[in-house]
């Protein structure tokens, strides 16, 4: 296998060169990256677990919890020596605020449409964010692009028309988590393989608790905190973000360890579907005809994608038996 990087939408940098092709690490790694996108598809029911709690307080909960959680199990391991070359570094601590801001606004929009009713919405985001990650390689990266690849943005920018038309307007939420993941991604590159999964997130939050800790206290000063409500099960449930946020990315990242990173692309759709399923079958919301059609455009392009990856993957594999039974 190749020794490639690769950073997952939810900020994994994965070695594929580490990655194992025996049939039971096969089985066990796709196991692993099922369970964390499963993981991730049900977010909108922990959510709506949350109320009365607000999107701001959710937020600010999730961030606090999130680097207590973090920083426990980086304790634990000892792993804290990296903390001198990103916190007294100042290049890489502002890269790292940036993806922090970055990781902030997608959360903001995510629980905010959840607890708005917009799951269906919050589901377009996610399947249009491969597809706007491409557009960004080429537009940022200056990456050049397969003809099905170009093909997959075209039938994207169409479906992005026609749900406008649709919706009234644009599609906002749903623009704003693809483009607020996809620029995520982007900072991940940037930032290469330098941090494990426990330490980027760690350091992410840790950059975010001064804006975290002032929406704590403007929501106390407003007397809509909501910490102190049903206890002890709501702050239980709130202090659980931490364990729910990170417990995911340790799946992901035993699952890039063992499967191909097209298995991982393809995995990755499990979580925009359950996002979908859980807002018109569990939570209520409505979809029209004309939105459904919308939904299949998008599905389109991404069958287009998944199919050029495949390819892609199968032509390179070709080349390199070939060179390496031409150098026997």
């Amino acid at each position: 296998m190749t020794d490639r990087l690769t950073s997952s939408p939810k900020g994994v940098t994965v070695n594929l060169k580490d990655a194992t092709d025996t049939p039971q690490d096969a089985r066990r790694g796709t196991l692993y990256g099922a369970s964390a996108y499963a993981i991730w598809g049900v977010f909108p029911l922990y959510f709506n677990l949350l109320a009365p709690a607000g999107a701001w307080e959710i937020l600010a909960h999730r961030i606090l919890w999130t680097l207590l959680f973090c920083g426990a199990v980086l304790i634990v391991r000892r792993d804290y020596g990296w903390c001198r070359s990103v916190f007294g570094n100042p290049a890489m601590l502002g890269a790292v605020t940036l993806a922090g801001v970055l990781l902030a606004v997608n959360w903001s929009i995510y629980v905010w449409a959840v607890m708005a009713h917009h799951v269906t919405e919050a589901a377009l985001g996610y399947f249009l964010n491969p597809i706007v990650t491409v557009a960004i390689g080429v537009l940022v990266l200056r990456e050049k692009l397969r003809r099905l690849q170009w093909l997959a943005v075209a039938i994207g920018l169409a479906a992005g028309a026609y749900l406008t038309i649709d919706f009234g307007r644009p599609p906002w939420i749903a623009l704003g988590l693809a483009f607020s993941f996809a620029f995520y991604g982007l900072m991940k590159k940037r930032l290469g393989a330098s941090l494990s999964a426990f330490q980027s997130l760690t350091s992410e939050t840790a950059v975010l608790v001064p804006v975290a800790i002032a929406v704590l206290v403007w929501v106390w000063l407003r007397g809509a905190t909501t910490f102190t409500v049903d206890a002890p099960s709501h702050p239980l449930l709130l202090a659980s973000a931490g364990l729910v946020t990170a417990a995911p990315l340790l799946l992901f990242g035993a699952a890039a360890r063992r499967v191909p990173l097209v298995t991982i692309g393809l995995l990755q759709f499990v979580t925009p579907v359950l996002q979908l399923l859980c807002g018109v079958l569990l939570l209520g919301e409505s979809m029209s005809a004309s939105r459904w059609i919308g939904f299949v455009i998008v599905w389109v392009a991404l069958l287009v994608l998944a199919f050029d990856s495949i390819q892609s993957v199968r032509t390179r594999r070709r080349l390199a038996d070939a060179a390496e039974f031409a150098a026997v």
